[in-house]
């Protein structure tokens, strides 16, 4: 026992450091404003009540339809891919999941830039279109640019969430459905669907937080000009340094996430109680 707390202490210093400390001091500045000679900080809710304001409140409205969009794509599009390769043979499981992470590999800024290099008025896919004989079209700065940069970057985490859903499927279940008369569209509605529904909600939010508070995708592709929840909160810190405001923007932030994770958990759980309620009806 001695020496499994020797190995966590070090954790717990790590952890003191460079999540305890940082999140006090967000605390800390959020709750405060700068005083006077005698003493440094004055409390204050302003900060919050500030934040209310109709400009900001669309800025989170945006940030939050924008999560959104980017989730429900990236199921549409990762569920049949993650599909695909759960149904793969065992060899070509491992090379497809390869070329799934492989982006990932690469930081995301450098693969932002590459996007930049695509989409310009100049870039490359612009070149083809002139090439083919069409007009060129403005893809910079877009709601698309936008967009298509947070899909291309989220897609492959929930590719792998749903892929690791699906794989451990019972197949015997699936056997079964087959035995039963059911097709393959029948199969996946009545068996496949329902069983791996659960653990694709449980993994919405591996997208859906970092959709919601990211800020390089929107400040490259967007050209400054697309302003998220993010990007405020950078602006705030980095360029006005109104780094009370900014902090407490960023624990109004950090509820919505908690709550966020709190009701897809509660959503998770309804969804694993009716499909065990339901469990064996195929038709």
């Amino acid at each position: 026992m001695k020496g499994y707390a020797s190995l966590v202490k070090p954790y717990i210093v790590w952890m003191s450091l460079f999540i305890v400390v940082p999140m006090l001091l967000i605390v800390l500045y959020a709750f405060t404003t700068s005083g006077n000679e005698l003493i440094s900080f004055r409390f204050t809710l302003d900060n919050f009540f500030r934040f209310f304001d109709p400009v900001f409140i669309k800025v989170l409205i945006k940030s939050l339809e924008v999560a959104l969009i980017t989730t429900i794509l990236c199921i549409i599009i990762g569920y049949p891919i993650a599909y695909i390769i759960a149904n793969a043979s065992e060899k070509s499981q491992t090379l497809l999941i390869l070329l799934i992470t492989l982006p990932m590999w690469i930081n995301m800024l450098v693969r932002t830039y590459a996007w930049i290099s695509i989409l310009s008025d100049g870039g490359l896919l612009n070149s083809l279109l002139e090439f083919i004989g069409l007009p060129p079209m403005k893809l910079m700065y877009t709601d698309f640019a936008v967009m298509l940069g947070m899909v291309y970057n989220f897609l492959p985490f929930m590719i792998i969430s749903i892929y690791t859903v699906l794989a451990k499927l019972d197949k015997a279940l699936i056997h079964a459905s087959h035995d039963l008369g059911a097709n393959p569209l029948q199969t996946f509605l009545r068996v496949v669907l329902p069983l791996s529904l659960p653990g694709v909600i449980s993994w919405i939010t591996l997208v859906f937080l970092p959709a919601v508070s990211t800020f390089v995708i929107p400040k490259f592709l967007g050209g400054g000009q697309y302003m998220l929840i993010g990007n405020l909160i950078e602006n705030q810190f980095i360029t006005v340094g109104e780094w009370n405001f900014g902090s407490a923007i960023s624990l109004i932030m950090a509820f919505i996430i908690m709550a966020s994770m709190m009701m897809t958990r509660k959503m998770d759980r309804d969804a694993s109680e009716n499909t065990g309620n339901e469990g064996g009806k195929l038709w």
